[in-house]
């Protein structure tokens, strides 16, 4: 309790009351120096054996940091247990190529093409393209921005919008006086519907989610040559090795950088024992 009172401006307080009735089976009742790794690790087991170990490393997240805090904070106990999480893997990429994306935004009905184009331009989550309000858009700046308890690092995240970004606001202008996207004068609710469904049977497209759309943006950037650091403040990610996923799929955007030495070298191929052979 103590945890959820000084957390309660969290983006993810629900989720962690939601984790803590969860644990409470295991945990209700115990002192602090009751919970020892033996007990962690039985809580570990069981949550994956329920779910996912990416959701098992969910809950023992929370479980680590309220007994961190018990410890160096709180004072309540003396040292912490340790707490070992699941080796995850790295996130899974989908993006689309250029004939896909052209397909799919035929497909789809015209309030959900707009939304799809406008989040590979910008990169932004679809809660975020959802939620977009007009006050939060600057068109004669090219300019939008998300605030920090809208965006999920926690961080006010600045948009520069392109060409095809303000395009597809101008068609929104003069539909809701709040919402920049809506459908039928009302805010859209959801973007993975059954007409969203349906499109991608329609053209073709398997294992794709709406989520994917940023990935698609970012696997554009990468194949145009948009550097990590760039892409990184485009995109809003926290760290650079989040943006590091997307190096392997443009090793030609490298291709400029690798050529820097050619000069340097040029004088050494003559050099070579090969061609002092010859």
């Amino acid at each position: 309790m103590k945890f959820l009172d000084e957390t309660s401006h969290k983006r993810t307080h629900e989720r962690d009351k939601s984790i803590l009735r969860w644990l409470d089976s295991s945990f209700g009742g115990k002192y602090l120096d009751e919970i020892d790794r033996s007990l962690i690790d039985h809580v570990k087991a069981l949550r994956a054996k329920i779910a996912t170990q990416s959701t098992a490393n969910r809950y023992l997240a929370v479980i680590r940091t309220i007994l961190l805090k018990a410890a160096n904070e709180w004072e309540w106990i003396e040292k912490a247990p340790k707490v070992s999480l699941y080796k995850e893997k790295d996130g899974r990429i989908r993006s689309l190529t250029q004939d896909e994306f052209r397909r799919l935004l035929a497909e789809l009905p015209p309030h959900l093409a707009d939304m799809a184009l406008f989040s590979v331009a910008t990169g932004l989550r679809q809660g975020n393209v959802r939620l977009l309000e007009w006050s939060q858009i600057d068109l004669e700046r090219r300019h939008a921005w998300i605030t920090p308890e809208q965006h999920k690092n926690g961080r006010a995240h600045a948009v520069p919008l392109n060409e095809m970004a303000v395009e597809v606001l101008l068609r929104q202008v003069g539909k809701h006086s709040v919402y920049a996207f809506t459908y039928r004068g009302q805010p859209v609710v959801s973007v993975s519907t059954k007409a969203w469904t349906n499109a991608l049977a329609r053209a073709k497209i398997e294992d794709f989610r709406w989520h994917d759309l940023r990935h698609t943006f970012a696997t554009w950037h990468r194949q145009a040559g948009t550097p990590t650091h760039e892409l990184q403040r485009l995109g809003g990610w926290k760290t650079l090795s989040m943006v590091e996923r997307y190096a392997h799929v443009a090793p030609e955007g490298l291709q400029l950088a690798a050529s820097r030495l050619d000069n340097v070298l040029q004088s050494y191929a003559l050099a070579t024992p090969e061609q002092k052979r010859v």
